[in-house]
């Protein structure tokens, strides 16, 4: 274990953070954005997180980007949010946190979890940032994603 997490979660986590800056800098939601790269680019930025990591994260979005052909969106929820906005680094965390307990929970694997979160509902709950959803309870955050069911409704 290097630091406080174990290197899968590292490597989640990273991979998160890196999906949520290339929907920030596309202007896409984040669902897009896994669909774009696919199941075998996600798995190669899981896999090769530790070294993507070292690299600058622009450079490394731009060449996802390219590689993957990812057009410019309409999706901003960064100007339109009222309040303080979350860093990529803070949602990659709240991802990563959902992902490790759905990949549990299923049985699956971390890039399967991922691939599965995002494409659910829930996917635009946290990305809601004039809602408080995205730093509420973790387990909260999996008991809505588990019922398919959105708070407060």
């Amino acid at each position: 274990m290097n630091g406080r997490e174990d290197k899968n979660s590292n490597d989640l986590f990273y991979t998160c953070s890196l999906i949520e800056y290339i929907a920030r800098k596309t202007l896409n939601t984040p669902s897009e954005i896994v669909k774009s790269l696919g199941q075998e680019n996600i798995d190669k930025i899981y896999d090769l997180a530790e070294v993507y990591h070292s690299d600058n994260i622009d450079d490394v979005a731009d060449s996802f980007i390219d590689r993957c052909h990812i057009a410019k969106g309409e999706f901003d929820n960064v100007s339109e949010c009222e309040y303080s906005v979350p860093s990529y680094w803070d949602i990659g965390k709240v991802y990563k946190r959902l992902i490790k307990q759905v990949a549990e929970y299923k049985h699956i694997s971390l890039t399967e979890a991922l691939t599965d979160v995002y494409c659910s509902r829930i996917s635009s709950l946290i990305e809601d940032y004039n809602s408080s959803f995205y730093y509420d309870n973790p387990n909260l955050i999996f008991e809505t994603y588990n019922n398919n069911c959105i708070p407060f409704e």
